[in-house]
């Protein structure tokens, strides 16, 4: 197979374009336009997990400190756990 293509998917978007169902239609447009986005989660082999985890981990502390404190201790909080 040759990389970027997807023969089941391809078969899919066209049965789901001429289905008679719009929500299904709806998607599969979607899906079209978003065709080289699909293709390259689908074959690059990066990962974002590092990034994700530490993003969660600061929103985690954002929102424990809401309402309890001023911008300063939050950043203090924020600093020590980094």
């Amino acid at each position: 197979m040759e990389p970027g293509t997807i023969p089941a998917f391809g078969a899919w978007s066209g049965e789901a374009l001429t289905g008679g169902e719009r929500v299904v239609e709806g998607f599969a447009t979607s899906r079209g336009q978003d065709g080289a986005a699909d293709r390259a989660g689908l074959y690059m082999c990066c990962c974002c997990g590092q990034a994700e985890g530490q993003a969660d981990r600061l929103k985690l502390l954002n929102r424990s400190m809401y309402g309890r404190a001023k911008l300063d201790l939050l950043r203090r909080r924020l600093l020590l756990a980094a």
